[in-house]
C-alpha cells in the first residue's frame, strides 16, 4: 500500500518507524520484489502496511503493519528477507472524530 504524505505522518505519529523516501537507492530494488508501497523501518526491519479488515467493530480506514525483513545484523544494516508477517499493530490512516 503505497501511503500519502498525510498517511505517513499518522503512522509515523502512531508507531515508532521511519519511512523510506522514494528517492533513496534501496526504493527501486524493494518495490521490485515487494511491489509498489511506502517502506516502513523499526528495530525490527523491513515493513509495509496492508489495508485492514473492513469488518472489524468500529473500523476507521486503518492498516495492519506486515513486516518483510528482519535485521541480521546487531548494526541496523543489513535486512534478512522472509515470508509476509503481520506484527498484530494497526495504524489509523484517518482521524476518528
Amino acid at each position: 500500500m503505497k501511503l500519502t504524505s498525510e498517511q505517513v505522518t499518522r503512522t509515523t505519529n502512531q508507531f515508532e518507524v521511519q519511512a523510506l523516501p522514494d528517492s533513496h537507492p534501496a526504493v527501486p530494488q524493494l518495490k521490485e520484489r515487494f511491489g509498489e508501497h511506502t517502506f516502513l523501518l523499526d528495530n525490527n526491519g523491513l515493513n509495509i502496511l496492508e489495508p485492514a479488515d473492513a469488518t472489524l467493530p468500529g473500523a476507521v480506514q486503518a492498516a495492519v503493519v506486515i513486516n518483510l525483513a528482519n535485521w541480521s545484523d546487531e548494526s541496523l544494516t543489513r535486512l534478512t528477507p522472509h515470508e509476509p508477517v503481520p506484527t498484530g499493530e494497526i495504524v489509523e490512516l484517518v482521524p476518528t472524530h
